[in-house]
């Protein structure tokens, strides 16, 4: 069995400063690569976020949602990723941008469109991933493993922020960024580096720094946050675009015209918009889809959306889910009147797959367009 011999003082020193200015070294690489904040935390066990994740699950919250509910022993031991890890370096990508508008050509500005939430415009957790690689390749070339870890099953990735210091917990459950908000993405690089953690940045508690404040929760369409920091999955509309099986028809009208996420609570959130003020958005960059023509993705056979939109969680990888929304989008936000659109719904009205006629045959009724919708069979006497 082996033995670990203790350091003497003047190597503990020696040790302690080699650790501090790997972790400055680490911080300033990954703000050179373009990360907004860059923090430290220790690859302990989250145990109070395992605690929360097991509850919520067991009460139903999680509306059968994978992640890091399927497994959250997992998701919350950075050791499952990373054999003797003992830090982990977070990062947070910025993706507020411009809007660059719908990219609707001339002549087609009457045609229905559906929104993409700010997040999925463009391969963001791609950025993420490329501004945390410097950091890993940093450790590994002083002897250390990393790994990184981005929009993954495996780590809370909202937890390790917080322990990091990078922000509080906002009571639309989202990390926000002192001063800055959340406009954000998370990610880590997992290391058996030893590193100086990052101080909390406060406001632990959920909701601890919003104050009386409750816009995110009024604004909300479907009634989601359910309790300060609490989220009812089933009523969320960024997860129910990614859930299989029907799209439920009490929450259909609030989807309104959103084919993928939902931007709402952190639309109306008073740290968003001050930050707004403070310092203007990005410009958008070139490809960055802020909508999709509606009637265009229910026209397209399912590799052209694939070839489009592949990058979204689809659930089962299926092209069907992406018009299920599309479809309950165009009843909210499309013209009875407009033949276009009224082609479209009779071709999908009489699909062969139940799922999509059916949100076909609601689509149709919303719009007043009744005569699509094929009068039920009376059995003979």
């Amino acid at each position: 069995m082996a033995t670990t011999v203790p350091l003497r003082p003047r190597q503990a020193s020696d040790e302690r400063r080699r650790s501090t200015a790997l972790a400055d070294d680490l911080r300033r690489i990954g703000a050179s690569a373009g990360l907004a904040a860059v923090g430290i935390a220790g690859a302990d066990v989250f145990a109070d976020t395992r605690a929360t994740l097991h509850a919520r699950r067991q009460a139903g919250l999680h509306a059968g949602m994978g992640f890091t509910y399927r497994n959250p022993d997992r998701s919350t031991d950075p050791t499952r990723i990373l054999e003797d890890a003992r830090s982990l370096v977070v990062g947070a990508w910025g993706y507020r941008r411009d809007d660059p508008g719908d990219g609707r050509p001339r002549g087609r500005a009457h045609r229905p469109v559906g929104a993409v939430a700010r997040f999925a415009r463009r391969d963001h957790y791609g950025s993420l991933r490329a501004a945390l690689a410097p950091v890993a390749e940093r450790l590994v070339a002083d002897g250390w493993r990393a790994r990184v870890v981005v929009d993954e099953n495996s780590l809370v990735d909202r937890a390790a922020a917080q322990r990091a210091g990078l922000g509080w917990y906002g009571r639309n459950t989202l990390l926000l960024l002192p001063g800055r908000g959340s406009w954000f993405l998370l990610g880590s690089v997992v290391t058996d580096a030893l590193l100086d953690p990052t101080p909390p940045a406060g406001h632990s508690a959920p909701a601890g720094g919003c104050g009386p404040c409750r816009r995110c929760v009024t604004a909300c369409p479907t009634g989601a946050l359910v309790a300060d920091g609490v989220l009812d999955a089933r009523r969320c509309l960024a997860w129910l675009v990614q859930a299989p099986g029907p799209f439920p028809v009490e929450h259909r009208a609030a989807l309104g015209g959103r084919i993928y996420g939902c931007d709402e609570c952190q639309e109306v959130c008073p740290v968003n918009r001050a930050a707004d003020r403070r310092q203007p958005a990005t410009v958008a960059e070139v490809g960055t889809v802020a909508a999709v023509d509606l009637l265009d993705l229910l026209c397209a056979d399912d590799d052209a959306v694939l070839a489009a939109n592949g990058r979204w969680y689809l659930a089962e990888r299926d092209p069907r889910y992406l018009r299920r929304n599309a479809l309950v989008a165009l009843g909210n936000v499309g013209d009875g009147r407009d033949r276009a659109t009224a082609a479209v719904l009779a071709r999908w009205v009489l699909s062969d797959d139940p799922l999509l006629a059916e949100h076909a045959r609601w689509a149709a009724g919303r719009l007043g367009l009744h005569e699509l919708v094929p009068m039920p069979t009376v059995p003979a006497p």
